[in-house]
């Protein structure tokens, strides 16, 4: 399927074109007073993507389609973008009305800088132009706090409700002054639903981004990985990727944590339910080298009201060990005194850090951070810090 761009004018308004394949649909523009719609349709559903704008007379319109990507720009500024499935119908040599402009598009990725801008207080933020910030997923890198966090448009309705999300990437030495990264974990495939949330390790030179993606269609999720070397350029790992076993749902499964336990293993917890019983749980996978990872015979967590926790963190500190997850976007932890079971929750175990609340270390306090709600799913970046008392209960504080 050839990549194309669709340049025109906005002469006069309103405006209308259409192209039509077999008697259905296959792209449709629509402009009035004020607002642009364009509905593009493929082969995978037959609800259109539609992209939207503000637009007045005197507008230069750019389409852009790629295989695994659309792009709306007016005036040379992207407003709205999506991210298709299947074969989109609308090709090359079809016709539409009116003087638009259809041509072969021959796109290229560039190498951004480590740094590609900065800003000012994170408390709040959200990029702004139809963006959004949905699950975080804090770590701690030197003398840096980095968030990774998944950008949103839509409010998880791309892709056909999917979410397309992809990792945005951003960090920190004061929390005052922020730096922003290239995209650590783009979707470039078509058959990427999403890129869900998951979570960073390093082990020798290398810096790992766990992640599943998902699928959509009831297709089982790809855990899966992409690679560094200097923690801001990220390359997707082909060589690896494995499903988890038919003893849990493998179409949700989502959200790995990896982290480097005491018995020196490296450890695997997998937001999922169990098939036997649609019981949310979290999964429990080992390996010796990041590699090769094996199943253990039971979940490391079961929720007792069949909710799946989604989006958990492991870390040990003052001598306890955590479990954090969250239900329904509702941050819990769970304190124990052995490294993996005997977990249980303190009287009051909500972490007040917004949706799905995830820490690192921070000048020897945990630092959580989410997001706030915006009109839906996702919405602008908070966070709390916490320091435990005697019992190893968290007690928390605004940043």
């Amino acid at each position: 399927m050839q990549d194309l761009k669709i340049t025109f004018k906005i002469e006069k308004l309103p405006l209308y074109a259409v192209s039509q394949k077999n008697g259905q649909r296959a792209l449709e523009i629509q402009a009035s007073e004020g607002a642009l719609n364009v509905s593009i349709w493929y082969d995978y559903e037959q609800r259109p993507l539609i992209l939207t704008s503000c637009i007045g007379e005197g507008d230069m319109v750019e389409l852009i389609l790629l295989d695994y990507r659309i792009e709306l720009y007016i005036n040379g500024k992207l407003m709205d973008e999506d991210w298709p499935a299947g074969n989109r119908l609308f090709c090359l040599s079809d016709e539409l009305d009116l003087d638009i402009q259809v041509t072969e598009h021959h796109h290229t990725e560039s190498e951004l800088p480590s740094v590609i801008s900065s800003f000012e207080c994170a408390e709040g933020w959200y990029p702004g132009d139809g963006v959004f910030v949905g699950d975080c997923m804090p770590y701690r890198r030197n003398d840096e706090y980095h968030v990774l966090y998944l950008k949103d448009r839509h409010h998880h309705k791309s892709k056909w409700g999917m979410g397309a999300h992809q990792w945005e990437h951003i960090s920190t030495k004061d929390f005052k002054t922020w730096q922003v990264h290239p995209m650590a974990v783009p979707i470039t495939d078509k058959e990427e639903g999403s890129i869900c949330t998951g979570s960073w390790i390093k082990n020798g030179d290398t810096e790992y981004l766990y992640y599943t993606i998902r699928r959509g269609n009831g297709q089982s999720a790809l855990i899966s990985r992409s690679v560094s070397s200097d923690g801001y350029h990220f390359i997707k790992d082909k060589s690896f990727c494995f499903v988890i076993s038919d003893k849990y749902d493998k179409a949700s499964t989502r959200d790995p944590k990896v982290f480097y336990g005491e018995d020196g293993l490296f450890h695997m917890l997998l937001t999922t339910s169990l098939s036997a019983n649609n019981q949310g749980c979290l999964a429990h996978y080992v390996s010796r080298d990041l590699e090769e990872w094996s199943e253990c015979d039971e979940p490391f967590y079961i929720v007792p009201n069949g909710d799946q926790p989604e989006c958990p963190d492991y870390f040990k500190y003052n001598g306890k060990y955590y479990l954090v997850y969250s239900l329904r976007g509702r941050g819990y932890y769970m304190i124990s005194d052995k490294p993996f079971d005997g977990f249980a929750l303190p009287q009051d175990p909500i972490i007040p850090c917004a949706g799905v609340p995830k820490c690192a270390f921070w000048n020897g306090e945990l630092v959580f951070t989410g997001f706030k709600v915006i009109n839906g799913y996702a919405g602008s970046m908070t966070f709390s810090r916490a320091h435990a008392d005697n019992n190893g209960i968290l007690v928390f504080e605004q940043m």
